[in-house]
């Protein structure tokens, strides 16, 4: 099969995806490695593609839909981000979900650390560290393009795409101190799940009202939409680049609504599934695990 690419000018909405370690674009349920369908000019490696993201949509535009190299195998997908420099989580940014933990709704954005050896892919397990294990499901940021003193109404052009995140967290650790210490408890190996993919931002007619949603053990336990963010994107990149420099890859969990596990004293046990989805990307399934 030859490779293909396109010579029209012509670009297209684009999905990137980690398969088995490879650059890969996800369409019409197939899958196509980069690096062979865009005649070698892109890289096979996800970060370097990242940082390339503009050119993703003309190799998208030349796909052959009935030509795919495979089928899509979810299980084969890792992170679709797998080495961040930072990793940048949100807390408290829906009201509903401040009020639900009976804390104060933040006047500028909660900012958080998780390390990047949280992160795993869509189907990976989340092994337990303890029995007050939380979940959060989330709509995570790709930083595509970096930069500092980025102004919210340039943000959008420096973000590569969009994905689904899960900022689980272990209750116990995190409120262990006083005041709460967010990073430590929320970045235990397997504690951040993302992907399936990262959905390039034009395939949304508005990337800022996303409807967002987490089932627990196929009970539904959160439902919103990305338009009740305190703090959307733009503000987010505008904020955090006036502090650090920002660089392709970063991501930023953006925050998670009301129906935590903490506000109905309802915590992760081994066995049940974690279905996260956010609207124009898709599900993440993550199953867990004790040690």
């Amino acid at each position: 099969m030859a490779p293909t690419t396109a010579s029209t000018g012509e670009t297209a909405p684009w999905q990137l995806a980690d398969l088995d370690g490879r650059a890969t674009l996800v369409a019409g349920g197939g899958v196509y490695d980069l690096e062979r369908h865009s005649g070698g000019n892109l890289p096979a490696d996800v970060m370097a593609a990242l940082a390339r993201f503009d050119e993703l949509g003309a190799v998208a535009a030349g796909l052959d839909p009935a030509a795919p190299d495979a089928p899509l195998d979810l299980t084969r997908l890792g992170p679709p981000v797998p080495r961040p420099a930072k990793v940048f989580g949100i807390g408290l940014n829906y009201r509903s979900h401040a009020i639900e933990t009976g804390m104060a709704i933040p006047e500028t954005p909660l900012v958080f650390t998780k390390f990047p050896s949280c992160l795993v892919g869509p189907t990976a397990d989340v092994v337990l560290s303890g029995d007050k294990v939380d979940w959060e499901v989330e709509l995570v940021a790709v930083i595509g393009r970096g930069g500092r003193d980025i102004a919210a109404a340039d943000a959008w052009s420096h973000v590569a795409g969009l994905t689904v995140g899960q900022d689980i967290s272990d209750r116990v650790v995190q409120m262990a101190v006083k005041p709460p210490q967010f990073s430590m408890g929320k970045s235990f190996d397997s504690y951040g799940p993302i992907g399936p993919t990262v959905v390039s931002v034009d395939s949304f007619a508005d990337p800022d009202d996303l409807a967002i949603s987490c089932t627990v053990g196929g009970d539904p336990v959160q439902a919103s939409r990305t338009g009740d963010l305190i703090f959307g994107i733009p503000a987010l990149v505008e904020y955090l680049s006036a502090i650090c420099t920002l660089e392709s890859g970063d991501i930023i969990f953006t925050g998670t609504p009301a129906g935590v596990g903490m506000g109905m004293g309802r915590f992760l046990v081994d066995g049940e599934l974690i279905e996260s989805t956010v609207e124009g990307i898709g599900t993440m399934a993550n199953r867990c695990r004790k040690p």
